[in-house]
């Protein structure tokens, strides 16, 4: 029987276990002998285990989850359609947790479920996953780490794990490892002995439900860097999450302290909340496939690419033109030409001439309808203010518009964009796995999530409220912190004047991981055998099969990799529905090329022993 052994065992390890099965009949014939090794249990894995709180919910609707491919994606494999979260009929009642059961209940297809809702979709994902692969085949979970690999391309690989005597042995390894922690980083250990040094807190960067937040204390003064996802957690936590309430009253929502919070002053680069997720759909055309930034053509070209100078103008131009479509098809009575004539006219400039801006201005009347990236990226850059309550005033009434303008189907075109930035996502994914961009230091993907990954709409309510209550104070644009005088200083060139002194720093972001720093021991022993090849601190695989390409230069022949650590990095482990999600077309290319292996493995050992 062919082994494979999965290094992880979240919904990326489940969506390549469903392409196995999916393409197993055309590939391979026989039995499959699978095991998974992780500490969190299989299928949801570790961010979306259901052992988190049940405050912590998704910043996607249900309608725009799947874990199932669709006729979109282009993939050799056959598709296997399956229900969306929001079409999922749920588990099995008489074994499923009540409060997750009645939460199944009650959601509509534009609910943002609890994050324990989408643990049990993709616990049942995973059955179904395992329940396709061929016929006596067997799947084996395993709760610990794999801490090294050992074995040449030539001769099975022998898989290590923590606590274990014995290794597995596997015909190939399959890394699917995720989300990744991080040594700490110089500036944050820092930080920690300068708190240990005087009875501070200070937590680094991770993942907001992994983190022990008892050790906040209450009343306390607690600079936040961060303004995303992890910071919207972190808010819900140390508000609702002690106790407090929200309450509507004559149409506006409250806070309602228990006495048990801490005072929060957030800062971030930005300055600025994410944007909140749109509450509308699309009026006008559909969404088209990209046109302007096709990665294909990008890497026809010879020499290198720089993201700046020969990439992002592309990326752009086709947001802009999601957006402009929508506008001219959804809006009509909004503009001073017909979308043929724009569209036509749009195609012909670069996004950064003049000769754009003109045909903006001439065909798109309202400022407000045109779409300004340098304004969306620093919205509050140029802008200074004399006291921490007018920053206070400002910043509340700038994210109020922002929920105003995301419910509001007039601004339909922001949809548009953002459909648009998921296809620019997916063609920047095949971008960075050829190894020829250069430039791009993390920025794309910051403001990608701004745009695109913000919270629900009621989240940014609700930060509101707490900044009414004096929970939440915004700090600025630019934030800095610096240690002094038995204490955290953080401040903001928004508010040259004010400075924070505070008992505690929380730094309300994902540890960025690199290779170098990397805290996984499998990629850790990895690196110091060589048998990892470092591009920029990601693991570089094969832009074809994601083989692994060892220090040599040379793919590893029995080992894959999947991931964001990876030079292939597609980070969504599912996908909204209908849009050719890379992760799928991943998954079915890697599955497949498993299976061409262990076909030709078979074949071979059966001619070794005739």
């Amino acid at each position: 029987m062919s082994t494979i052994v999965l290094v992880g065992a979240g919904p990326r390890a489940s969506g390549i276990l469903e392409r196995l099965g999916a393409n197993a009949p055309e590939l391979f014939d026989g039995p499959l002998e699978v095991h998974l090794v992780d500490p969190f249990a299989p299928g949801a894995g570790r961010v979306w285990r259901h052992e988190q709180s049940p405050l912590l919910r998704m910043n996607s609707m249900a309608e725009d989850v799947t874990v199932f491919t669709d006729p979109s994606v282009e993939m050799a494999g056959p598709v296997r359609p399956g229900p969306s979260l929001a079409e999922w009929t749920g588990p099995d009642p008489s074994t499923a947790d009540p409060a997750v059961w009645s939460e199944l209940m009650a959601m509509r297809s534009t609910s943002f479920p609890s994050r324990r809702v989408q643990s049990a979709y993709l616990k049942w994902f995973h059955e179904v996953a395992v329940s396709s692969l061929p016929d006596c085949s067997s799947v084996t979970a395993h709760p610990t780490r794999v801490v090294r690999i050992t074995g040449s391309a030539q001769v099975r690989q022998r898989v290590w794990l923590a606590g274990r005597a014995e290794p597995l042995v596997a015909d190939v390894v399959v890394l699917a490892l995720g989300h990744l922690d991080t040594a700490v980083a110089p500036e944050h250990r820092q930080f920690a002995d300068h708190a240990a040094a005087h009875g501070l807190v200070h937590l680094p960067p991770a993942h907001t439900a992994d983190v022990d937040l008892s050790a906040v204390p209450a009343g306390a003064d607690v600079v936040v860097r961060g303004m995303g996802l992890a910071f919207v957690d972190l808010a819900v936590l140390l508000g609702e999450g002690r106790g407090g309430r929200f309450a509507r009253r004559g149409g506006a929502l409250r806070y309602l302290p228990s006495g048990r919070e801490p005072r929060l002053h957030v800062g971030s680069r930005r300055g600025t909340p994410y944007h909140a997720k749109t509450g509308y759909r699309l009026r006008g055309a559909p969404p088209e496939p990209p046109r302007f930034f096709v990665a294909a053509e990008l890497l026809a070209r010879p020499g290198g690419l720089d993201f700046r100078r020969n990439v992002w103008p592309l990326m752009a131009k086709e947001v802009a033109f999601g957006h402009y479509r929508e506008l001219f098809t959804g809006h009509p009575s909004r503009v001073r030409a017909t979308w043929e004539a724009f569209s036509a006219r749009f195609a012909e400039l670069d996004w950064y001439s003049e000769d754009m801006r003109a045909l903006e201005r001439a065909a798109v009347p309202a400022v407000a309808d045109r779409i300004d990236f340098e304004r969306l990226d620093r919205p509050i850059d140029g802008l200074g203010f004399r006291s921490s309550e007018d920053f206070q005033d400002f910043l509340r009434s700038h994210v109020a518009a922002d929920l105003a303008r995301r419910s509001d189907q007039a601004f339909s075109a922001d949809l548009g964009a953002f459909l648009a930035m998921l296809g620019v996502y997916g063609q920047f994914g095949i971008l960075a796995a050829s190894g020829r961009l250069r430039g791009e230091d993390g920025w794309w993907h910051g403001f990608f999530s701004s745009i695109a990954s913000g919270p629900p709409p009621d989240r940014l309510e609700e930060l509101l409220a707490l900044s009414r209550a004096g929970v939440v104070r915004f700090l600025g644009a630019d934030t800095w912190v610096r240690t002094e005088d038995g204490v955290f200083l953080a401040g903001s060139p928004s508010v040259p004047s004010h400075v924070v002194r505070a008992t505690g720093l929380i730094e309300a972001r994902l540890p960025v991981h690199t290779l170098a720093h990397t805290a996984d021991p499998l990629l850790a022993s990895m690196a110091a055998a060589g048998e990892v090849t470092d591009v920029d601190g990601l693991v570089l695989v094969d832009p074809v099969d994601s083989r692994v390409v060892g220090g040599d230069g040379t793919p590893h022949a029995r080992r894959f990799a999947v991931g964001p650590y990876t030079t292939r990095k597609a980070h969504a482990a599912f996908a909204r529905p209908n849009t050719n999600a890379p992760s799928f077309r991943q998954n079915d290319e890697v599955a497949r090329e498993v299976l061409r292996f262990l076909a030709a493995a078979a074949d071979s050992a059966d001619e070794s022993v005739a």
